[in-house]
């Protein structure tokens, strides 16, 4: 019997389209929360002002390049784990504004997963630029929406404002790099602990007061 849906444990993800560690996040979370009974509440935000309050001006894997040098040939080494296509981009990090703005307005979307996944994909599979309006139309045709009502939705200044909330909110939180996943207040930052925070998860249903 399903558990249903209002009594499943809850994962908040955070993610962000120009974050590496946040494709393999996007492309794998749905099914593994699916098959831990966990539900996903997707949260896209900004990296960039995160980055920007911490006194960068880019992603910390440009700025120390023996880090960045071994991230990319652990990028190539996961998505092997995974099976997932890999292109290193040849514009790292991505600006990734006007998709992040979709998200935001499709985050309780049925589609919003689909939809996370194909972006990522045009970034880290086929290495496009999607902070571009033709390649975030093509998404959207792609899967049978409606693409100019959703991105004139997603540049109202509502929504505008609703992506620079998330942003805010995430730095409230204490989040400082993606992707980052909270189970109640409890935080697992990374990509190799999406299994742990899933499993606490179900740990709290077992034990909600531990």
């Amino acid at each position: 019997m399903d558990t249903p849906i209002t009594t499943m444990p809850v994962i908040d993800f955070w993610f962000e389209f120009g974050s590496n560690y946040s494709y393999l996040s996007v492309m794998r979370i749905e099914q593994d929360a699916a098959r831990a009974g966990v539900r996903v509440r997707w949260q896209p935000f900004l990296l960039g002002p995160i980055f920007q309050a911490l006194g960068w001006n880019t992603s910390p894997f440009v700025l120390q390049r023996a880090k960045g040098d071994y991230v990319w040939l652990d990028m190539e080494r996961q998505c092997r784990k995974y099976g997932l296509p890999w292109k290193k981009p040849g514009n790292f990090p991505r600006s990734a504004i006007l998709p992040l703005r979709v998200a935001v307005l499709a985050a309780e979307q049925s589609w919003m997963a689909e939809y996370c996944r194909r972006i990522m994909q045009m970034n880290f599979a086929h290495d496009r630029d999607i902070d571009n309006r033709e390649v975030v139309t093509a998404v959207l045709n792609d899967m049978g929406l409606p693409a100019a009502e959703i991105i004139a939705q997603a540049l109202s200044d509502e929504n505008k404002l609703k992506l620079r909330k998330q942003t805010e909110l995430a730095m409230h939180k204490g989040i400082f790099g993606a992707p980052t996943f909270f189970v109640g207040e409890q935080m697992f930052w990374g990509n190799d602990r999406l299994d742990d925070a899933l499993r606490f998860c179900n740990d709290l249903l077992i034990h909600p007061d531990a």
